[in-house]
């Protein structure tokens, strides 16, 4: 692989003849850089982010897809479970967006950035501290929820069997969560020198897997009982650890470009990776906030039927996360190295591709789901209620989506560029409209509609706002004309 690696590095045409110096190491003297590095920094832009990107979609794909079994198969212990994991899952969700695409994120990003400067020795030095990072914040998340998650689900409009339902789910899920933390801090350092193939691979191995053993342990079979929601639960933690487990092999086995070495723990690898990190938790904070206030307010409205419906139409918005990280993994690393190298045209130019393709992804998936939204809700449930609060949001929020994809990706690529102000501006004017908003227009109106067109008015304003904060040069503070002097799919060559 690393021969083939050096080929196509070989292969990709310079600037001038020549390529762009690389940074001393930090600590000595300078060293050779990396075939995978130097396919970052000269290859072209449209082939090469599509090559990176589609491994991760497609085992982003199959993660969705065995998502949607798993909820089916809960489905089938009735509406009351069905309700139970809408009240855990954005909650569940945050923890994935804050492991994998917020500090994981920063890992990406930090990883990358070294590795463009040519600093191997930092890029080493940052495994040990992503990995502490994420078991310490894995540790104080599992200790919160387990102690405040009865509190939270009743606020969310809990009540009975299916405030039950949540705490047996969340009580195994968040037990495990460290696990998750894990995961997403090593599969974050290998795709930070953009290698989105291993930990792509390895997720999905424990996806598919998750496929027999979730029913396994939610129905039982032989001598395994039947452990009822709280065996989906279980299914998650267990395939979580064998992921987490082949991912830390892969690592200390040395075959990842920054390799794991005992260091002494120091305050700037630390920095380097929260500034980035910490940051983007607020802007994942206000996503995950966003979405359970409104779920508070749509019980408030109309009743747990409702909260089912809302549940199971807002999954599809929440499963477009993991498919456009699929895209944002590699725009973290390809805009980081960018801009370690010096390269800000180049890394700009990377950003609005990927703004472009996540949108039209996104946007297809929601029109598909506003004009046959029946066909998704039906998969879990039939109540009539639920399906018509499901169908309500789906009309209205699905033709939002592209515009949530699209600023979902800039922020994946402001995270590679460590400029986040936008982001996390950009992502509370969206909480603000979705949930002040959302409010103010059942005040007014007194139908869930009403809060469902708030919640497509705060995706349009996201995307809208942080789409032309980053095509403006606010990473650079430049003028828009030079970005798009050459147009956005110039050849490498002017593109730099």
């Amino acid at each position: 692989m690393a021969e083939e690696l050096e080929r196509e590095a070989d292969r990709v045409p310079r600037v001038n003849g020549e390529s762009q110096p690389v940074a001393a190491e930090s600590v000595g003297a300078p060293r050779a850089i990396d075939p995978r590095t130097r396919l970052l920094l000269e290859a072209p832009i449209l082939p090469t982010l599509l090559r990176l990107a589609w491994p991760n979609i497609a085992v982003m794909l199959v993660m969705a897809s065995t998502g949607l079994i798993e909820t089916w198969w809960v489905s089938r212990l009735g509406t009351d479970a069905l309700a139970g994991i809408a009240l855990v899952f954005p909650l569940y969700m945050m923890m994935q967006m804050l492991s994998a695409g917020a500090m994981g994120g920063g890992i990406s990003s930090a990883i990358a950035r070294a590795l463009g400067g040519g600093r191997r020795a930092d890029a080493d030095a940052l495994v040990l501290h992503a990995i502490v990072i994420n078991l310490t914040i894995g540790i104080v998340c599992s200790a919160l929820v387990l102690v405040f998650g009865p509190v939270l689900y009743r606020t969310m409009g809990g009540e009975g069997a299916s405030l039950k339902a949540a705490l047996d789910y969340s009580n195994i899920v968040f037990a495990g969560t460290v696990l998750v933390w894990l995961m997403n801090a090593l599969a974050s350092v290998i795709r930070g020198s953009g290698n989105m193939w291993v930990p792509s691979v390895w997720i999905c191995v424990g996806v598919v897997l998750l496929v027999p053993l979730s029913p396994l342990l939610i129905f039982g079979l032989g001598p395994v009982p039947a452990l009822g929601i709280a065996g989906a639960g279980a299914a998650v933690v267990a395939t979580t650890a064998l992921t987490a487990l082949a991912l830390g092999w892969y690592i200390a086995a040395g075959r990842s470009v920054a390799h794991f070495r005992w260091a002494r723990l120091r305050w700037a690898s630390f920095a380097d990776i929260l500034r980035v990190g910490a940051v983007a938790s607020i802007s994942t904070f206000q996503t995950s906030l966003a979405v359970l206030l409104t779920t508070g307010l749509v019980g408030v409205a109309a009743g747990p039927e409702a909260i089912a419906g809302y549940g199971t139409g807002n999954r599809l918005e929440f499963l477009l996360v993991p498919l456009v990280f699929g895209l944002g993994a590699p725009l973290v690393a390809l805009v980081g190295t960018n801009i370690g190298a010096g390269q800000k045209e180049r890394a700009l130019r990377i950003a609005l591709t990927g703004g472009v393709i996540a949108f039209a992804l996104s946007e297809a998936i929601g029109l598909a789901a506003a004009i046959w939204p029946t066909a998704w809700l039906g998969l879990f449930d039939d109540h009539p209620r639920m399906l018509a609060a499901g169908a309500a949001y789906l009309r209205h929020v699905g033709p939002a989506f592209g515009f949530f994809g699209l600023g979902l990706s800039l922020y994946f690529a402001s995270q590679g560029a460590g400029r986040l102000l936008w982001p996390l501006s950009a992502g509370l004017v969206r909480l603000v409209i979705a949930v002040g908003g959302g409010w103010l227009a059942f005040w007014l109106v007194g139908t869930v509609d009403a809060i469902f067109a708030a919640l497509a008015a705060a995706l349009v304003t996201y995307g809208v706002m942080l789409s032309a904060a980053v095509a403006s040069g606010v990473w650079f503070w430049r003028p828009l004309g030079a970005v798009f002097a050459n147009g956005i799919f110039a050849r490498r060559g002017l593109a730099r």
